[in-house]
């Protein structure tokens, strides 16, 4: 991680659009050094989802409707504080970004398709609990002390 690391990649050949991406600086909370009441280290990164055209139609649609709850007016905004330096704060808030967008814009998972129980099986279990059944009835109404 020696520069900015090119651009970062939602799912196949979409990647997160360097120009719709609005940053904000601010000083973060915590315990620091000296160089920490200084540094605005804390990252804010906001980037318009209801706007883009960097999506699909169909993936931007899905995003809007599952991240609906976090967002503000159709931006979506992700924080980054954990790291000391600005720097590293801006990728883990871009990668966190790409992260959010690439789950929202996942399409839904394939339906369950109920299977039938086969009647071997079925049978069988019906045995065994009639056996224990029977070996815990064996054990009833004996004095065995």
């Amino acid at each position: 991680m020696d520069d900015m690391s090119g651009p970062y990649v939602i799912r196949g050949s979409v990647s997160l659009p360097e120009a719709e991406l609005m940053w904000r600086f601010s000083r973060s909370s915590g315990p620091g050094g000296q160089h920490v009441n200084t540094s605005d280290s804390q990252v804010e990164l906001r980037f318009d989802l209801a706007s883009t055209d960097a999506l699909p139609e169909v993936w931007k649609a899905r995003a809007l409707e599952r991240l609906a709850p976090r967002m503000v007016g159709g931006v979506v905004t992700v924080r980054a504080s954990e790291h000391r330096s600005q720097w590293r704060n801006r990728e883990t808030a871009a990668v966190r970004l790409a992260a959010l967008l690439a789950e929202a814009t996942a399409p839904p998972p394939k339906p369950r398709r109920a299977t039938k129980i086969p009647r071997g099986i079925n049978e069988r279990r019906l045995r065994v609990k009639k056996q224990r059944s029977e070996t815990k009835r064996g054990r009833q109404g004996r004095d065995w002390g």
